[in-house]
């Protein structure tokens, strides 16, 4: 395949029609068709079902189309970063990471970064750890933030001083919101809301303890901006992190921490198997400078 032919592909699903696709991409739409055929006939496989007014993927076009975004991304990165080896910094910055009051001390390095070096570009990629790791394999992510404890044999870790604190986000007329701190024995039979990675790795397991036959999980989430507004419209609570939903004075949920307490580290990680653009390699030296020692 070649990244010509995939971008016209990309093209074509953007488009839903060969002859819009053949506009923007200022070809003929007979060249359009033939180069796309000829890229099913290499990957022997049918790409689109061709209908009358638009056209549609099949479930490999749909593959192709992810799998494209990723390289076609990566290729004009790679392109980026080799014109911009000198003493003026510029490129992009990719970074992954799940939602975390810790992004605060690295979103104002980046704002100080970017103000030093203003062609530096940052892209944010939002997804829970298990999505920052892939991108990080495949080379779409620099570097990527991750919550709580795990194994880091495959990348290079540097932990950071702040730690996310888990809670209860709750109305605040409910009556668990007159407590300063939320214990197992208060959530018996009491419907939660928690993140998909924590109960995918249990691990709330030995907080719950002798009562955990009594929890209640109605479902699991990725994003807490989506998960808290189920707590005003019903009985829901939401296990999730501090400092993540406004709780101030015209909010009508407020947040309790958990007790015994529960934290969780954050860590910028990368890959052992990438170099570092200049790009990169200079936000590593700044965060690490910006630790204490």
């Amino acid at each position: 395949m070649e990244l010509r032919v995939l971008r016209y592909f990309l093209a074509v699903t953007q488009e839903r029609t060969i002859s819009r696709a053949a506009d923007t991409l200022h070809l003929s739409q007979p060249t359009l068709s033939r180069q796309l055929s000829d890229l099913e006939t290499e990957l022997q496989v049918t790409l689109f079902e061709r209908g009358s007014r638009e056209i549609t993927l099949t479930p490999a076009g749909r593959y192709l189309r992810e799998r494209a975004l990723t390289l076609t991304q990566l290729a004009d990165k790679t392109v980026q970063n080799l014109q911009t080896q000198s003493p003026i910094i510029s490129g992009s910055l990719d970074i992954g990471a799940g939602e975390s009051q810790g992004m605060r001390r690295i979103m104002h390095l980046i704002s100080n970064l970017q103000a030093d070096y203003p062609g530096i570009q940052l892209h944010l990629h939002s997804g829970d750890d298990a999505n920052v790791k892939d991108q990080l394999a495949n080379g779409q992510l620099d570097f990527g933030v991750i919550i709580g404890e795990q194994p880091l044999t495959h990348y290079h870790a540097l932990k950071l001083p702040e730690r996310d604190r888990w809670g209860v986000i709750l109305p605040k007329t409910h009556p668990l919101a007159q407590q300063t701190h939320i214990t197992p024995l208060d959530l018996r039979h009491q419907p939660l809301l928690i993140s998909q990675q924590a109960a995918q790795s249990h691990q709330f397991a030995d907080w719950w303890r002798n009562v955990a036959s009594q929890i209640q999980l109605r479902g699991t989430y990725n994003l807490i901006y989506n998960a808290q507004l189920t707590v005003g419209d019903g009985p829901t609570l939401v296990l999730g992190l501090d400092q993540l939903v406004n709780v101030g004075p015209d909010s009508p949920v407020t947040f309790r921490p958990l007790s015994p307490e529960m934290t969780a580290p954050i860590t910028v990680i990368w890959s052992r198997q990438q170099s570092l653009s200049p790009v990169a390699r200079l936000f590593l030296q700044r965060l690490r400078a910006s630790l204490p020692a």
